[in-house]
This record gives C-alpha cells, structure tokens and sequence, in this order.
C-alpha cells in the first residue's frame, strides 16, 4: 500500500511533529511561538505540515541556523 504524506495535519499530529504532546504545541501556538492553524472548511482547523517541518528543521528562521 502507498503511504500518504498529509499537506495538513490537526493538533495532534502537528504536535507530533514537533515531538510534542498537544498541550505545549497549543500553548506555543497561544504565545505565537509556532503559527496558528488554517480553517480549511468550516469548523476543520488544520496546520501546513510542511510548515511545520521548516520549522523543526531551522529551515523557516530568516537566514538560516549555523549549528
């Protein structure tokens, strides 16, 4: 069977991700620290995956990381 690779994940598995449990990733949205879900339809909040994996690989900050 093919594996689906998701454009958009909900809060769990955005949270997931990021290795996170979905408390912190919701509390880290709140702050603005990680960026806010999309409605895709009414009442369906999801977050970009790949976003979200830029985000976790450095890839998103202006610049660059140097590790």
């Amino acid at each position: 069977m093919t594996r689906i690779t998701p454009f958009y994940v909900n809060e769990k598995n955005a949270a997931a991700l990021l290795d996170m449990g979905a408390a912190e990733f919701r509390s880290h949205v709140e702050a603005g620290h990680l960026p806010k879900g999309q409605e895709i339809v009414p009442g369906v909040l999801r977050w970009d995956a790949e976003a979200l994996r830029c985000i976790g690989r450095g890839a998103a900050i202006e610049g660059g990381i140097d590790w």
